[in-house]
């Protein structure tokens, strides 16, 4: 049965949909927003999984091109296949929002399929989107705490706006994205030109008073069309070494069994080091896992059991970690809660790079690589909600040896995009305008070493590349990861620059970036059921100190950006034509613009405005290109002297090509001082004469003078030559003679007009 629930929510009706698709998955819902149309689909099989140890959640987001009426624009491939990067992203920011809700120990398999059907380009699908998952899963048989609101928060001259459009969000000093409901934020997005902590504290405010009308929605929704929740059940059954299966009792004496042995060796193998390195932690680690399997073996607990121990090892050593951390204000490796660990910066590390920096944060370690291009090789972008060109790109890879394990080297997963897109984001308010800076930006962050952030020590890199690079960005951007220890109660405590073990089961991972005038980019995503307005505050405060800390080992490695690129790098040099010139740069089917890249080795980009761009590495190049373009599309001017090519010959003179495709007439009478029977007397097809020109007429026709040229010098006068009169011959006064008289003026060989 078909089901439609609406309410008002800033000023746009929000429709929700049930019971018209997908009849056969655990729940279905559309919700719609101006014209934007999302299917929500939630899925969860009917066993668990063999043989995994976490939540097998996944979140797809699927843009359909069709929903924007488009049709891709590759030329061989229309059908929609690997999701744009903006589609994993957005995937991304569902998932960080649902999982937190979900319970940990579910090993049955959950898919959540987020279907754009409609999309008006005005309104963003992803809010929506997260929307219409949070009510499928909230009116499902699948256990999760929800119900979440979503909502996207502007600022616009100082007035706060609730889900701006696209236009509106280009006004906006701040964009945040969270979900939560009016007490908790389970997750946070945003990006921000420079806008400080304060205001930041006052969109969350603002933003989650405005959750109460969509979970009221999903409540009705739920009430009308819920399910009853799922209790779920172990498989029967026996394990590998033919016992039965793990009854729940057994698994909680297996649990008391591992939190004892643990207890017993935590002091030891954690504290009484404090400067023991990642590596040094994890050998620990497994240490007590072999010596857990050696213990339960003596007292006869079969594999399958085992395994439930072993596995519970590292979430209880973190859960210790955790609670070190909010009772005593201690942690692992000694540092104060609100101590940075040791940073080192570098720069110019690679000689043929167009610039590189090296930023080490205790053992974390980016190394990110700048490379300048010409405009023509900005990104193309052609996706449902996004067409046009990028010119600044962020790239982040995270190869096994940086985390000390083998692996499959390949294409970029969710979790390099995801963090390449914070970096990018983080940069992005600083980067100097084409007008500036006319050169394409890419940044590649290697992930050399790992533990803790490595998408903030990435955004640290490419602040240091970029300024060894001699791009002028506004200001230096740092970014830190935020963490946090917190128990059921509602007590917790903030923590700087989180580290391995320090991830535990009441924390978050709150990033923040931005420059000393103020905030670039946040990204928060927690392992609770949500973090409080006072728990935003505090993160924010001690975060603000952290940025600083960090910003000033930064500055002492390079304190601006330098003043010379790279001699490798090109450069680029900006000229403007007329752009009805355009086609004479470009020539036909390219053949002029063609020629000149073949001759000069320069690259050339014009844009419709008649914006030129020529990128070369050698001076020479780039002048010699100039110096033909400017011949191409120089304007003829009244009072200038030319040297110019007679292109042909009529009784009353001769037409003379002043520039490229731009002819001029030299009436008989201009040619020498006195008077001349013939044309061919004075000048021949090809020949090379000196002529001003004298008139551009209301038709834009171009009237030229050898005897007034600058330079002109006469020849030697034939005997019997008799001066001019007035009224001769030579004033054309017969038919055909003169400039203005017959068909013979007609405009030819592209004949110059004045625009």
């Amino acid at each position: 049965m078909i089901k439609k629930f609406d309410t008002e929510w800033a000023g746009k009706k929000l429709e929700i949909e049930t019971g018209r698709f997908a009849g056969q998955a655990n729940s279905n819902c559309t919700v719609r927003y101006g014209d934007t149309v999302v299917l929500a689909t939630a899925v969860m099989s009917k066993e668990p999984r063999d043989g995994v140890d976490f939540l097998p959640l996944s979140v797809e987001y699927e843009e359909k091109m069709y929903a924007a009426g488009k049709i891709k624009g590759s030329r061989f491939i229309k059908r929609e296949g690997r999701p744009t990067d903006e589609a994993v992203l957005t995937g991304r920011f569902i998932d960080r929002a649902l999982r937190p809700l979900f319970d940990n120990s579910i090993r049955n398999d959950l898919q959540i399929v987020l279907t754009i059907l409609s999309f008006d380009q005005e309104n963003d699908p992803d809010i929506p989107a997260l929307i219409a998952a949070s009510c499928a899963l909230t009116m499902s048989d699948i256990p999760w705490a929800g119900p979440i609101g979503a909502i996207r928060i502007g600022q616009i001259d100082g007035e706060w706006v609730i889900n701006p459009t696209y236009e509106a969000r280009e006004k906006s000093i701040l964009e945040l994205s969270i979900a939560g409901t009016p007490e908790k934020v389970v997750m946070i997005e945003a990006n921000a030109d420079q806008v400080p902590e304060e205001t930041f504290v006052e969109a969350f405010a603002f933003g989650q008073k405005h959750f109460a009308p969509v979970i009221k929605i999903i409540e009705e929704v739920t009430k009308a069309c819920g399910k009853e929740k799922m209790v779920m059940k172990e498989k029967s059954g026996t394990d590998e070494d033919g016992e039965e299966k793990t009854t729940q009792e057994d698994k909680e004496k297996i649990i008391e069994l591992t939190k004892k042995f643990i207890d017993e060796r935590i002091q030891k193998a954690f504290y009484d080091v404090p400067k023991a390195s990642k590596v040094e932690r994890k050998a620990a680690i497994d240490e007590i896992k072999t010596e857990l399997d050696e213990n339960m073996k003596e007292q006869q607990i079969g594999k399958d059991k085992r395994k439930i121990g072993l596995n519970y090892v590292y979430e209880y050593i973190e859960e210790l970690v955790g609670l070190a951390i909010l009772k005593d204000g201690k942690r692992v490796d000694g540092r104060k809660l609100n101590e940075v660990r040791e940073l080192l910066c570098d720069v110019s590390l690679l000689p043929r790079t167009h610039g590189s920096g090296l930023f080490s944060r205790g053992a974390t370690q980016a190394l990110s690589v700048v490379t300048l291009g010409s405009p023509g090789d900005e990104q193309t972008l052609d996706g449902m909600e996004v067409n046009g060109t990028k010119r600044y790109m962020h790239h982040y890879n995270f190869p096994p040896y940086c985390v000390g394990e083998t692996g499959r080297l390949g294409g970029s997963g969710r979790r390099e995009i995801g963090h390449g897109a914070l970096a990018e984001k983080a940069l992005a308010p600083v980067i100097p305008s084409k007008e500036e800076f006319p050169y394409t930006i890419r940044v590649v962050s290697e992930t050399l070493s790992s533990n803790g952030s490595s998408s903030m020590a990435s955004t640290c890199g490419s602040t240091l590349s970029l300024m060894d690079a001699g791009v002028p960005i506004k200001e230096p951007v740092a970014g830190i990861a935020m963490g946090m220890a917190s128990d059921e109660n509602g007590n917790y405590k903030i923590i700087t620059d989180i580290q391995d073990l320090e991830d535990s089961p009441g924390g978050m991972d709150f990033k923040i970036t931005g420059t000393k005038n103020g905030i670039t980019a946040i990204q928060m995503d927690t392992k609770t059921h949500g973090i409080t307005p006072d728990m935003i505050r505090d993160t924010l405060t001690d975060g603000k100190a952290a940025l600083a800390t960090v910003l000033k080992a930064i500055t002492s490695a390079i304190p601006e950006p330098k003043k010379e690129m790279s001699p490798y790098a090109p450069r680029i040099i900006t000229m403007h034509i007329n752009p009805d010139k355009i086609r004479d740069v470009i020539g036909p089917g390219g053949k002029m613009i063609n020629e000149i890249i073949e001759k000069t080795g320069v690259g050339i980009d014009i844009e419709q405005d008649g914006s030129v761009f020529i990128s070369s590495v050698t001076e020479e190049g780039s002048k010699e290109a100039i110096e033909w373009i400017e011949s191409l599309t120089e304007e003829v001017e009244v009072g200038k002297t030319y040297k110019g090519k007679v292109v042909r010959l009529m009784d009353f003179g001769a037409f003379v090509e002043v520039l490229p495709n731009q002819d001029g007439l030299v009436h008989i009478s201009e040619m020498a001082p006195w008077r001349v029977d013939k044309v061919t007397d004075m000048v021949n097809i090809d020949d090379k004469v000196l002529v001003k020109v004298v008139e551009i007429d209301d038709q834009g026709r171009v009237n030229l003078s050898m005897t007034k040229a600058e330079g002109y010098v006469p020849p030697a006068r034939p005997s019997g030559a008799q001066d001019r009169g007035n009224g001769g011959p030579n004033r054309g006064s017969g038919p055909g003679r003169g400039p203005r008289s017959g068909g013979d003026r007609k405009p030819k060989r592209g004949f110059f007009k004045k625009n």
